[in-house]
């Protein structure tokens, strides 16, 4: 079974189109070019409604993280591994961690964007340890 697909919105159908296309982006105020995560109708530093989608790296450090035992869903494995990533643009993005045994997870570890299958043929942006130097 896969993970369930995203729900898309208005305000977040760039951020889930472009992960389709194994991109990671994050929402850019055109007026004051303040980054902000997750996608919203207004900016929340100047409240412009003029927004756009900037590219980012997709790498990070992990800020803060969780196991996750409960509820259980049947398309993932437990524990899952909740973290807060701070990616090097500045923004932290909620997400979880692949491809690492739980255990071995922490705070400061280096991390990279992956994409993961979903239902309905969709994807989604998770983060894996991070292979390359800095």
């Amino acid at each position: 079974m896969k993970r369930p697909a995203p729900i898309l919105t208005e305000d977040n159908e760039g951020y889930w189109l472009a992960a389709s296309e194994r991109r990671l982006v994050i929402q850019r105020c055109t007026e004051c070019g303040e980054l902000h995560h997750p996608p919203r109708p207004m900016c929340p530093h100047c409240h412009s409604v003029d927004l756009g989608w900037h590219q980012v790296t997709g790498t990070g450090v992990i800020y803060s993280y969780a196991l996750l035992h409960h509820p259980q869903h049947p398309a993932f494995s437990y524990p899952v591994p909740a973290v807060l990533v701070e990616l090097d643009e500045g923004v932290r993005i909620v997400s979880n961690m692949v491809d690492v045994d739980p255990q071995d997870i922490h705070i400061g570890m280096e991390v990279e964007v992956a994409f993961e299958p979903t239902a309905d043929d969709a994807v989604v942006p998770v983060f894996r340890p991070r292979t390359g130097r800095r």
